[in-house]
Formats: structure tokens, sequence, C-alpha cells
């Protein structure tokens, strides 16, 4: 996920910088786990945030419930009608600088979507469990 890659290089980052600042190992070895704690931790929240999020869009009305889904279908639809008809039918050809783009559209609603919808179950087994 594109979050774990930001935290690991910031705590690769921290690293340098603690080995370069801290003298003994247990002082170095003691900081590298509180900052892997924190960021583990910073990283939790950060898909909290986004499951809160969405459950207040699922609240908010019909549109904002179904937005995810929407875009999910919509996003499927262009990239295999545009793969259909690039070349097959017709004369038409993609434009070149639209590829990455949807490519990076599609990376991110589909890991949003179907993690967020991991998340969000696993959490909901974890509440029940914990009850």
């Amino acid at each position: 996920m594109i979050l774990g890659d930001i935290f690991k290089s910031l705590v690769g980052n921290a690293a340098g910088i603690i080995d370069e600042v801290v003298t003994t190992k247990e002082e170095k070895l003691s900081l590298k786990l509180k900052m892997k704690e924190l960021l583990a931790n910073a990283e939790v929240n950060a898909q909290e945030q986004v499951t809160r999020r969405w459950e207040a869009d699922a609240k908010a009305g019909w549109l904002p419930a179904n937005i995810r889904p929407l875009t999910l279908a919509f996003l499927t639809v262009m990239l295999v009608v545009m793969s259909f008809f690039d070349g097959n039918v017709g004369e038409f050809k993609m434009n070149p600088m639209y590829g990455p783009i949807y490519t990076q559209l599609l990376l991110v609603v589909y890991s949003a979507y179907f993690a967020g919808r991991s998340f969000e179950k696993i959490k909901s087994i974890n509440k029940n469990k914990s009850k």
C-alpha cells in the first residue's frame, strides 16, 4: 500500500538519523523500536480515519454511500471499452498520455475500495469478538 511504503521510507530515514545521533546500542535499539511503533500507530490511525470518512459518507445519503462502487464501475467499464475499441474498431487510438492516468486511477480506486472494505470487515469482526 502507498502509506506503508511512505512509512517504511520514513523508518529507514529515521534509522539513519538515529544511528548518527545516538551512541549506545541500547539507546539506538530503544529509539528505533519507538519510531517503528509510532509509525505503525500512525498508519493504523490513518486507516481508521479513512474508514470513519467512508462511514460518514454512507450515512449522508445515496450518492455519497455509492460513490466508491460507482467510481469503480465507471473506471472498469472505461478500461474495458477503451481496450476493446483501441485498434479493434474503426480508427480509435487513445492518446498515450491518458494511459498512465487511467493506470494510476485504477490502482488507487481498486486498492482503496478492496483494501478499505477488507479493513472495515476485519475491524467489525474484531469489534464483535471483543463484545
